[in-house]
């Protein structure tokens, strides 16, 4: 009998990303993909794309029409009971990533969305696993080690976004104990790092997007820099998701899917302007200024950079990957190190930065 994944968030990044990932290696599973009613011509292209290298089927694959911020995911009731006995693997990845987002859209999507879910999976009968996609950023304004064993330590937070998904890991934390479970928490998610690829130009590549703009004058850092920057690349968060996402050690485990050798925001930003515009930056602007600039609109969509981004270049949190680096031992799977792949990101970045559909507006 063929295993049945169940997505949420396709076609998006990390979700389409993961179901190529596994469909490679389980050419027979079956995949049943929830898309909101909005995305399902992007889905049917993203499948389309899948299936180029003749390894994969289009009957491998259905798209079904739903919506996580109605109850039963928006799906009609036959379809619940044949998805009842047959859904091995859930992923739950549909979420609002935007660092600028409403309270109350990231709230219905990230939260209520997440309640939906978690109900609907206490009613499968044949579940191996739930894994969902939480996100580092749970820590909040927390400082410091932070450990991934730890959620609810009381932090406040930097933006909606943080917030929501906070609030939607304690709940899908609230099942643990009805439901194998493994939680995913990403560091902010680079290209892939032998190709660069990516979908969309945002975190890090507000960075390329500030420095295409000033890149004929001096060039300074923003703040002191003391902080690390933890930039992954898709490739290992696919890789590792993958491979936690069945093995039994992993069942019940939260993992900090962070770069365990993060570099410090200084150098990770010199190597950015060295290999996108070749030259170093050589004086240093107060956060407080790029940030209060970027509270101008002309000058925010101008620079086409979210002024949320700032903080996350002077924050000192430090995110310990104990579990995930004792878990994936053996496995084959290991966090690229950023100086070896920054070079590939920022030619992906040049080659494409003139893409709208890379390009993220900026309000």
């Amino acid at each position: 009998m063929s295993t049945t994944y169940f997505f949420t968030g396709f076609p998006g990044f990390l979700a389409a990303n993961i179901v190529k990932n596994i469909a490679i290696q389980n050419n027979e599973a079956q995949f049943k993909l929830l898309i909101h009613p909005s995305q399902m011509d992007k889905a049917d292209k993203a499948v389309d794309r899948l299936l180029t290298d003749g390894l994969l089927h289009r009957e491998q694959f259905e798209l079904l029409e739903g919506d996580i911020t109605q109850p039963n995911l928006g799906l009609h009731e036959i379809t619940l009971e044949s998805l009842r006995d047959t859904v091995n693997y859930v992923f739950h990845l549909a979420a609002i990533y935007d660092l600028a987002v409403p309270k109350d859209f990231a709230y219905k999507v990230n939260v209520i969305g997440t309640g939906h879910v978690n109900d609907w999976v206490l009613t499968l009968n044949n579940l191996r696993r739930y894994i969902y996609f939480s996100t580092a950023y749970v820590s909040g304004e927390r400082k410091g080690r932070v450990l991934e064993t730890e959620l609810q330590m009381g932090q406040t937070f930097k933006n909606h976004y943080e917030s929501t998904k906070y609030e939607a890991e304690v709940l899908v934390q609230q099942i643990r104990s009805q439901v194998p479970t493994t939680i995913i928490r990403p560091g902010v998610v680079m290209g892939n790092s032998q190709t660069g690829a990516t979908i969309k130009f945002d975190g890090p590549y507000f960075a390329m997007r500030f420095l295409d703009k000033f890149a004929a004058f001096p060039i300074p850092y923003v703040g002191k820099g003391e902080a690390t920057l933890n930039l992954v690349p898709v490739d290992y968060i696919v890789n590792a998701t993958s491979y936690l996402a069945h093995a039994e050690v992993a069942e019940n485990k939260v993992y900090h899917l962070t770069d365990p050798s993060p570099y410090p925001v200084r150098e990770a930003y010199a190597l950015i302007c060295r290999n996108l515009i070749g030259k170093e930056p050589s004086w240093t602007v107060p956060a407080s200024f790029i940030s209060s600039a970027l509270s101008i609109p002309s000058f925010r969509r101008w620079t086409s950079v979210e002024k949320e981004t700032i903080a996350y270049f002077n924050h000192p949190a430090d995110y310990d990957t104990t579990q995930a680096a004792k878990d994936l031992e053996g496995s084959g799977v290991s966090c690229p190190d950023f100086a070896d792949y920054i070079q590939i990101a920022v030619s992906f970045y040049k080659e494409h930065r003139h893409d709208p559909d890379k390009m993220i507006p900026v309000r």
